[in-house]
Protein backbone atom coordinates (compact mmCIF):
# COMPACT_ATOMS: atom_id res chain seq x y z
CA UNK A 1 0.00 0.00 0.00
CA UNK A 2 1.68 3.49 -1.06
CA UNK A 3 1.15 6.79 0.46
CA UNK A 4 -1.31 8.05 -1.44
CA UNK A 5 -3.42 5.13 -1.57
CA UNK A 6 -3.24 5.48 2.44
CA UNK A 7 -3.85 9.38 2.22
CA UNK A 8 -6.77 8.79 0.51
CA UNK A 9 -8.14 6.42 3.33
CA UNK A 10 -7.52 8.56 5.95
CA UNK A 11 -9.61 11.13 3.94
CA UNK A 12 -12.72 8.87 3.25
CA UNK A 13 -12.82 8.52 6.73
CA UNK A 14 -12.23 12.08 7.89
CA UNK A 15 -14.65 13.00 4.58
CA UNK A 16 -17.40 10.49 4.48
CA UNK A 17 -17.42 9.17 8.24
CA UNK A 18 -16.44 12.33 10.26
CA UNK A 19 -13.57 10.19 11.92
CA UNK A 20 -11.36 12.86 14.09
CA UNK A 21 -7.83 13.26 11.22
CA UNK A 22 -5.24 12.47 14.03
CA UNK A 23 -7.01 9.12 14.98
CA UNK A 24 -7.71 8.30 11.57
CA UNK A 25 -4.43 9.05 10.60
CA UNK A 26 -2.77 7.02 13.49
CA UNK A 27 -4.75 3.96 12.76
CA UNK A 28 -3.98 3.73 9.46
CA UNK A 29 0.05 4.58 9.90
CA UNK A 30 0.60 2.42 13.10
CA UNK A 31 1.96 -1.22 12.04
CA UNK A 32 2.60 -0.05 8.71
CA UNK A 33 6.31 -0.34 7.64
CA UNK A 34 7.18 2.77 6.41
CA UNK A 35 9.88 4.96 5.80
CA UNK A 36 9.91 8.46 8.07
CA UNK A 37 9.63 10.06 4.65
CA UNK A 38 6.78 8.52 3.62
CA UNK A 39 4.77 9.15 7.14
CA UNK A 40 5.94 12.36 6.38
CA UNK A 41 4.57 12.75 2.90
CA UNK A 42 1.28 10.54 4.09
CA UNK A 43 0.76 13.18 7.24
CA UNK A 44 1.39 16.71 4.73
CA UNK A 45 -1.26 15.45 1.70
CA UNK A 46 -3.93 14.37 4.81
CA UNK A 47 -3.75 17.64 6.57
CA UNK A 48 -3.00 19.71 3.65
CA UNK A 49 -6.12 18.04 1.82
CA UNK A 50 -8.33 18.84 4.89
CA UNK A 51 -6.68 22.83 5.27
CA UNK A 52 -7.66 23.46 1.75
CA UNK A 53 -11.04 21.11 0.59
CA UNK A 54 -12.72 24.43 -0.20
CA UNK A 55 -10.51 25.80 -2.18
CA UNK A 56 -9.75 22.02 -3.90
CA UNK A 57 -13.36 21.52 -4.46
CA UNK A 58 -13.88 25.13 -5.72
CA UNK A 59 -10.98 23.63 -8.65
CA UNK A 60 -12.82 20.57 -9.20
CA UNK A 61 -16.14 21.83 -9.67
CA UNK A 62 -14.67 23.47 -12.98
CA UNK A 63 -14.19 20.08 -14.67
CA UNK A 64 -16.78 18.16 -13.17
CA UNK A 65 -20.38 18.55 -13.91
CA UNK A 66 -21.80 17.52 -10.98
CA UNK A 67 -19.46 17.11 -7.92
CA UNK A 68 -21.88 15.41 -5.80
CA UNK A 69 -22.01 12.56 -8.00
CA UNK A 70 -18.24 11.62 -8.30
CA UNK A 71 -17.70 8.53 -5.87
CA UNK A 72 -16.18 9.00 -2.90
CA UNK A 73 -13.09 7.39 -3.12
CA UNK A 74 -12.65 8.92 -6.37
CA UNK A 75 -13.03 12.12 -5.30
CA UNK A 76 -10.55 11.96 -2.56
CA UNK A 77 -8.16 11.27 -4.89
CA UNK A 78 -8.60 13.95 -7.02
CA UNK A 79 -8.24 16.02 -3.88
CA UNK A 80 -4.86 14.75 -3.08
CA UNK A 81 -3.57 15.37 -6.21
CA UNK A 82 -5.24 18.75 -6.52
CA UNK A 83 -3.73 19.40 -2.95
CA UNK A 84 -0.19 17.86 -4.76
CA UNK A 85 0.10 20.14 -7.66
CA UNK A 86 -1.38 23.18 -6.03
CA UNK A 87 0.72 23.27 -2.58
CA UNK A 88 3.35 20.86 -3.11
CA UNK A 89 6.65 21.81 -5.10
CA UNK A 90 8.37 18.77 -3.66
CA UNK A 91 5.96 16.39 -6.03
CA UNK A 92 6.28 16.67 -9.59
CA UNK A 93 2.67 17.22 -11.58
CA UNK A 94 3.68 14.03 -13.77
CA UNK A 95 4.43 11.73 -10.54
CA UNK A 96 1.24 13.44 -9.01
CA UNK A 97 -1.07 12.35 -11.63
CA UNK A 98 0.28 9.06 -12.37
CA UNK A 99 -0.33 7.79 -8.91
CA UNK A 100 -3.96 8.98 -8.87
CA UNK A 101 -4.53 7.34 -12.66
CA UNK A 102 -2.91 4.30 -11.06
CA UNK A 103 -4.82 3.91 -8.07
CA UNK A 104 -8.05 5.08 -9.57
CA UNK A 105 -7.45 2.00 -11.81
CA UNK A 106 -7.86 -0.77 -8.82
CA UNK A 107 -11.06 1.25 -8.36
CA UNK A 108 -12.41 0.75 -12.39
CA UNK A 109 -11.02 1.51 -15.37
CA UNK A 110 -13.65 4.38 -16.38
CA UNK A 111 -12.74 5.95 -12.95
CA UNK A 112 -9.04 6.03 -14.06
CA UNK A 113 -10.07 7.65 -17.55
CA UNK A 114 -12.08 9.93 -15.53
CA UNK A 115 -9.49 10.95 -13.01
CA UNK A 116 -6.72 11.20 -16.26
CA UNK A 117 -9.29 13.68 -17.98
CA UNK A 118 -10.17 15.75 -15.02
CA UNK A 119 -6.09 16.26 -13.73
CA UNK A 120 -4.97 16.39 -17.56
CA UNK A 121 -7.80 19.87 -17.87
CA UNK A 122 -6.42 20.98 -14.69
CA UNK A 123 -2.86 21.09 -15.86
CA UNK A 124 -3.51 22.76 -19.07
CA UNK A 125 -5.85 25.55 -17.12
CA UNK A 126 -3.69 25.98 -13.98
CA UNK A 127 -2.84 29.71 -13.73
CA UNK A 128 -6.54 30.20 -14.28
CA UNK A 129 -8.64 32.04 -11.57
CA UNK A 130 -11.07 29.31 -10.64
CA UNK A 131 -13.52 31.89 -8.39
CA UNK A 132 -15.14 34.10 -10.51
CA UNK A 133 -16.30 36.69 -7.79
CA UNK A 134 -14.61 39.60 -6.22
CA UNK A 135 -16.68 39.77 -2.85
CA UNK A 136 -14.21 40.25 0.07
CA UNK A 137 -15.71 36.77 2.09
CA UNK A 138 -15.84 34.84 -1.34
CA UNK A 139 -11.92 35.70 -2.56
CA UNK A 140 -10.81 35.03 1.79
CA UNK A 141 -13.00 31.75 1.72
CA UNK A 142 -11.03 30.71 -1.69
CA UNK A 143 -7.91 32.17 -0.74
CA UNK A 144 -7.80 30.47 2.37
CA UNK A 145 -9.96 27.75 2.34
CA UNK A 146 -13.01 28.23 4.77
CA UNK A 147 -16.31 28.31 4.66
CA UNK A 148 -17.58 31.86 3.96
CA UNK A 149 -20.46 31.81 6.92
CA UNK A 150 -16.95 31.17 9.34
CA UNK A 151 -15.38 34.24 7.66
CA UNK A 152 -18.34 36.48 7.73
CA UNK A 153 -18.77 35.44 11.37
CA UNK A 154 -15.15 36.32 12.68
CA UNK A 155 -15.16 39.87 10.43
CA UNK A 156 -18.73 40.43 12.04
CA UNK A 157 -16.65 40.25 15.69
CA UNK A 158 -13.27 40.99 15.21
CA UNK A 159 -13.62 43.13 11.95
CA UNK A 160 -10.95 44.18 9.37
CA UNK A 161 -7.58 44.69 11.63
CA UNK A 162 -8.34 40.79 13.25
CA UNK A 163 -9.77 38.41 10.63
CA UNK A 164 -7.22 38.08 7.60
CA UNK A 165 -4.31 37.33 10.68
CA UNK A 166 -6.66 35.35 11.76
CA UNK A 167 -7.50 33.20 8.73
CA UNK A 168 -3.46 33.49 7.74
CA UNK A 169 -2.57 31.86 11.76
CA UNK A 170 -5.65 29.00 11.77
CA UNK A 171 -3.37 27.71 8.16
CA UNK A 172 -0.20 27.74 9.64
CA UNK A 173 1.98 24.80 10.04
CA UNK A 174 1.70 24.01 13.52
CA UNK A 175 5.25 22.91 15.88
CA UNK A 176 5.35 20.75 18.81
CA UNK A 177 5.58 22.79 21.75
CA UNK A 178 6.11 20.73 24.96
CA UNK A 179 6.32 21.90 28.70
CA UNK A 180 9.10 20.70 31.14
CA UNK A 181 7.88 18.40 34.26
CA UNK A 182 9.32 21.37 37.35
CA UNK A 183 9.36 18.37 39.18
CA UNK A 184 11.72 16.00 37.12
CA UNK A 185 14.28 18.63 36.14
CA UNK A 186 14.72 22.51 35.77
CA UNK A 187 13.88 24.26 32.21
CA UNK A 188 17.27 24.72 31.22
CA UNK A 189 18.43 21.04 31.63
CA UNK A 190 15.09 19.93 29.71
CA UNK A 191 15.91 22.54 26.76
CA UNK A 192 19.46 21.41 26.84
CA UNK A 193 18.96 17.59 26.29
CA UNK A 194 16.12 18.19 23.70
CA UNK A 195 19.29 20.22 21.85
CA UNK A 196 21.61 17.29 22.53
CA UNK A 197 19.30 14.70 20.97
CA UNK A 198 19.68 17.08 18.08
CA UNK A 199 15.84 18.70 18.35
CA UNK A 200 15.70 22.35 17.16
CA UNK A 201 14.28 24.24 19.95
CA UNK A 202 13.41 27.30 21.23
CA UNK A 203 11.47 29.21 23.89
CA UNK A 204 8.19 30.06 24.87
CA UNK A 205 6.15 33.52 22.76
CA UNK A 206 4.86 34.23 26.45
CA UNK A 207 4.82 30.99 28.32
CA UNK A 208 8.26 31.05 30.37
CA UNK A 209 7.23 27.23 30.54
CA UNK A 210 7.08 26.65 26.54
CA UNK A 211 9.85 25.17 24.80
CA UNK A 212 8.89 25.03 21.08
CA UNK A 213 10.59 22.04 18.19
CA UNK A 214 10.39 22.61 15.30
CA UNK A 215 12.70 20.29 13.94
CA UNK A 216 13.34 16.70 14.85
CA UNK A 217 11.58 12.86 15.27
CA UNK A 218 9.15 12.01 16.88
CA UNK A 219 8.61 13.22 20.79
CA UNK A 220 6.97 10.85 21.71
CA UNK A 221 9.62 8.34 21.06
CA UNK A 222 11.94 10.23 22.91
CA UNK A 223 13.86 9.44 26.17
CA UNK A 224 11.96 12.69 28.11
CA UNK A 225 8.89 12.17 26.94
CA UNK A 226 9.05 8.37 27.92
CA UNK A 227 10.36 9.70 31.38
CA UNK A 228 7.76 11.97 32.39
CA UNK A 229 10.04 14.82 31.63
CA UNK A 230 7.97 17.09 29.15
CA UNK A 231 4.06 16.84 28.82
CA UNK A 232 3.19 17.66 25.23
CA UNK A 233 0.91 20.74 25.08
CA UNK A 234 0.39 24.06 23.47
CA UNK A 235 1.76 27.58 24.67
CA UNK A 236 -1.85 29.08 24.50
CA UNK A 237 -2.66 26.05 27.14
CA UNK A 238 0.05 26.24 29.07
CA UNK A 239 -0.82 30.13 30.06
CA UNK A 240 -4.52 28.87 31.93
CA UNK A 241 -2.75 27.02 34.97
CA UNK A 242 -0.35 29.82 35.33
CA UNK A 243 -2.91 32.40 36.19
CA UNK A 244 -4.66 30.43 38.29
CA UNK A 245 -3.43 31.51 41.59
CA UNK A 246 -2.09 28.26 42.69
CA UNK A 247 -1.26 27.44 46.42
CA UNK A 248 0.36 24.91 48.41
CA UNK A 249 -2.54 22.90 49.64
CA UNK A 250 -4.96 23.53 47.29
CA UNK A 251 -8.19 21.51 46.38
CA UNK A 252 -8.20 22.58 42.35
CA UNK A 253 -11.13 20.66 40.49
CA UNK A 254 -10.90 20.38 36.69
CA UNK A 255 -14.34 19.74 35.24
CA UNK A 256 -14.02 18.99 31.60
CA UNK A 257 -10.32 17.34 32.31
CA UNK A 258 -9.06 15.70 28.38
CA UNK A 259 -6.45 15.56 27.55
CA UNK A 260 -5.36 16.13 30.87
CA UNK A 261 -2.37 18.96 30.20
CA UNK A 262 -3.84 21.28 32.05
CA UNK A 263 -5.09 18.64 35.09
CA UNK A 264 -1.21 17.46 35.15
CA UNK A 265 0.00 21.22 34.83
CA UNK A 266 -2.09 22.48 38.32
CA UNK A 267 -0.71 19.28 39.77
CA UNK A 268 3.19 19.87 39.17
CA UNK A 269 2.41 23.47 40.18
CA UNK A 270 1.11 22.20 43.65
CA UNK A 271 4.58 20.48 44.13
CA UNK A 272 3.08 17.50 45.31
CA UNK A 273 0.34 19.01 47.98
CA UNK A 274 -3.63 19.37 47.94
CA UNK A 275 -5.37 17.65 45.26
CA UNK A 276 -6.70 18.03 41.58
CA UNK A 277 -9.88 16.23 40.96
CA UNK A 278 -10.21 15.90 37.43
CA UNK A 279 -13.26 14.86 35.87
CA UNK A 280 -14.41 13.88 32.68
CA UNK A 281 -17.85 12.37 30.76
CA UNK A 282 -15.94 9.82 29.01
CA UNK A 283 -14.30 7.19 30.75
CA UNK A 284 -11.98 6.42 28.02
CA UNK A 285 -10.73 9.60 27.83
CA UNK A 286 -10.08 9.20 31.56
CA UNK A 287 -7.71 6.12 30.83
CA UNK A 288 -5.60 8.74 28.38
CA UNK A 289 -4.97 11.05 31.65
CA UNK A 290 -4.09 8.32 33.60
CA UNK A 291 -1.25 7.39 31.41
CA UNK A 292 0.03 10.51 31.21
CA UNK A 293 0.10 11.14 35.22
CA UNK A 294 1.69 7.96 35.96
CA UNK A 295 4.43 8.78 33.11
CA UNK A 296 5.09 12.24 34.67
CA UNK A 297 4.84 10.79 38.89
CA UNK A 298 2.07 12.82 40.24
CA UNK A 299 -0.09 11.27 42.86
CA UNK A 300 -2.16 14.63 43.89
CA UNK A 301 -4.56 13.52 41.21
CA UNK A 302 -7.95 11.97 41.49
CA UNK A 303 -9.57 11.04 38.42
CA UNK A 304 -13.59 10.32 38.05
CA UNK A 305 -15.85 10.75 35.09
CA UNK A 306 -18.69 13.20 35.75
CA UNK A 307 -21.09 14.79 33.64
CA UNK A 308 -19.90 18.63 33.95
CA UNK A 309 -23.59 19.87 32.88
CA UNK A 310 -25.36 18.02 36.09
CA UNK A 311 -24.64 19.66 39.92
CA UNK A 312 -22.95 17.09 42.14
CA UNK A 313 -24.10 18.63 45.21
CA UNK A 314 -21.23 16.66 47.12
CA UNK A 315 -18.98 19.50 45.31
CA UNK A 316 -20.50 22.11 46.44
CA UNK A 317 -18.20 25.21 48.32
CA UNK A 318 -15.76 21.85 48.18
CA UNK A 319 -12.71 23.84 45.86
CA UNK A 320 -10.14 26.65 45.78
CA UNK A 321 -9.88 26.42 42.28
CA UNK A 322 -12.23 25.60 39.56
CA UNK A 323 -10.64 25.23 36.14
CA UNK A 324 -13.72 24.85 33.15
CA UNK A 325 -12.14 24.72 29.84
CA UNK A 326 -15.48 23.75 28.44
CA UNK A 327 -16.65 22.38 25.42
CA UNK A 328 -16.43 24.41 22.21
CA UNK A 329 -16.72 24.71 18.41
CA UNK A 330 -12.80 24.63 18.57
CA UNK A 331 -12.40 27.30 16.08
CA UNK A 332 -8.83 28.21 17.72
CA UNK A 333 -7.19 24.95 17.27
CA UNK A 334 -8.10 24.42 13.28
CA UNK A 335 -4.51 24.46 12.33
CA UNK A 336 -4.16 21.08 14.36
CA UNK A 337 -7.74 19.96 13.68
CA UNK A 338 -8.12 20.97 9.96
CA UNK A 339 -11.47 19.41 9.68
CA UNK A 340 -12.97 21.96 12.13
CA UNK A 341 -13.43 23.95 8.95
CA UNK A 342 -16.12 21.62 7.74
CA UNK A 343 -17.75 20.00 10.37
CA UNK A 344 -19.56 22.88 12.34
CA UNK A 345 -22.24 24.74 11.62
CA UNK A 346 -23.81 28.03 13.27
CA UNK A 347 -26.24 25.23 14.67
CA UNK A 348 -23.42 23.69 16.57
CA UNK A 349 -22.56 26.80 18.43
CA UNK A 350 -26.09 27.99 19.53
CA UNK A 351 -25.90 24.02 20.88
CA UNK A 352 -22.58 24.70 22.72
CA UNK A 353 -23.37 27.52 24.12
CA UNK A 354 -26.21 26.33 26.16
CA UNK A 355 -23.89 23.38 27.61
CA UNK A 356 -21.61 25.96 28.01
CA UNK A 357 -23.78 27.91 30.25
CA UNK A 358 -25.25 24.80 32.42
CA UNK A 359 -21.13 24.04 33.10
CA UNK A 360 -20.55 27.18 34.20
CA UNK A 361 -23.54 27.30 36.47
CA UNK A 362 -22.42 24.07 38.31
CA UNK A 363 -19.08 25.26 38.69
CA UNK A 364 -19.66 28.07 40.20
CA UNK A 365 -21.26 26.11 43.20
CA UNK A 366 -18.36 24.39 44.03
CA UNK A 367 -15.66 27.42 44.18
CA UNK A 368 -15.50 28.55 48.08
CA UNK A 369 -15.44 32.56 48.89
CA UNK A 370 -12.65 34.09 47.49
CA UNK A 371 -11.74 30.98 45.76
CA UNK A 372 -11.33 31.60 41.73
CA UNK A 373 -13.26 29.86 38.56
CA UNK A 374 -11.24 30.01 35.60
CA UNK A 375 -13.11 29.84 32.18
CA UNK A 376 -11.23 28.69 29.13
CA UNK A 377 -11.98 27.72 25.76
CA UNK A 378 -9.88 26.75 22.11
CA UNK A 379 -12.16 28.93 20.36
CA UNK A 380 -12.16 32.55 18.88
CA UNK A 381 -16.03 32.62 18.83
CA UNK A 382 -17.00 35.40 21.00
CA UNK A 383 -20.42 34.34 21.59
CA UNK A 384 -18.89 31.52 23.41
CA UNK A 385 -16.43 33.42 25.04
CA UNK A 386 -17.33 37.29 26.05
CA UNK A 387 -20.47 37.19 25.50
CA UNK A 388 -21.30 33.75 28.08
CA UNK A 389 -19.09 35.70 30.53
CA UNK A 390 -21.27 38.94 30.43
CA UNK A 391 -24.15 36.73 30.91
CA UNK A 392 -22.90 34.58 33.71
CA UNK A 393 -21.93 37.97 35.51
CA UNK A 394 -25.10 39.54 35.04
CA UNK A 395 -26.76 36.23 36.63
CA UNK A 396 -24.21 36.02 39.43
CA UNK A 397 -23.73 39.30 41.38
CA UNK A 398 -21.16 37.08 43.51
CA UNK A 399 -18.31 36.89 41.18
CA UNK A 400 -16.39 39.59 39.41
CA UNK A 401 -14.20 39.47 36.70
CA UNK A 402 -10.23 39.74 37.25
CA UNK A 403 -7.58 40.84 34.81
CA UNK A 404 -5.61 38.60 33.33
CA UNK A 405 -2.13 39.83 32.13
CA UNK A 406 1.11 38.32 30.92
CA UNK A 407 2.86 40.81 28.70
CA UNK A 408 2.43 42.93 25.64
CA UNK A 409 2.71 40.60 22.81
CA UNK A 410 1.68 40.86 18.95
CA UNK A 411 -1.19 37.78 19.16
CA UNK A 412 -3.23 39.21 22.63
CA UNK A 413 -6.10 41.02 22.92
CA UNK A 414 -6.25 42.43 26.46
CA UNK A 415 -9.98 43.56 26.94
CA UNK A 416 -11.00 46.89 28.91
CA UNK A 417 -12.68 44.27 31.34
CA UNK A 418 -9.86 41.68 32.08
CA UNK A 419 -10.36 39.01 29.78
CA UNK A 420 -7.88 37.70 27.44
CA UNK A 421 -8.21 36.74 23.70
CA UNK A 422 -4.76 34.94 22.00
CA UNK A 423 -4.98 35.13 18.08
CA UNK A 424 -3.24 31.53 16.45
CA UNK A 425 0.24 33.31 16.03
CA UNK A 426 3.70 32.68 16.92
CA UNK A 427 3.27 29.04 17.62
CA UNK A 428 0.34 29.17 19.60
CA UNK A 429 -3.53 28.51 19.33
CA UNK A 430 -6.35 30.95 19.49
CA UNK A 431 -7.66 31.01 22.97
CA UNK A 432 -9.70 32.49 25.32
CA UNK A 433 -9.48 32.96 29.43
CA UNK A 434 -11.58 34.81 32.07
CA UNK A 435 -10.87 34.95 35.51
CA UNK A 436 -13.31 35.00 37.65
CA UNK A 437 -13.45 35.30 41.93
CA UNK A 438 -16.26 34.40 44.18
CA UNK A 439 -16.37 37.33 46.54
Amino acid sequence: MNARELATNVLCKVFNENAYSNIALNKELKGKDLKDMDRGLITEIVYGTIKYKYTIDIIIKSFVKDIKKVDNYVLNILRITVYQIRYLDKVPNYAAVNEAVNLAKRKSKASSKFVNAVLRNYLRNEEKDFLNNQDRFERWAYEYSFEPWMIRSLYKQYGNKYTELILKGLNNRPAVTVRPNSNKGSYDEIFKALQEAEYEVSRGYICDEAIVISKGSSVERNRAFVEGEITVQDESAMLVATVMDINKDDIVLDLCAAPGGKTTHIAELLKGTGKVFAFDIQEGKLKFIKENVDRLGLSNIVLDTMDATKLNEKLINKADKVLIDVPCSGIGIIRKKPEIKWNKNLKNLKELIAIQREIMKNASQYVKKGGVLLYSTCTLNKEENEDNIKWFLKNNNNFKLEKVYFKEASNIIYSEEGYVTILPQENMDGFFIAKLMRV
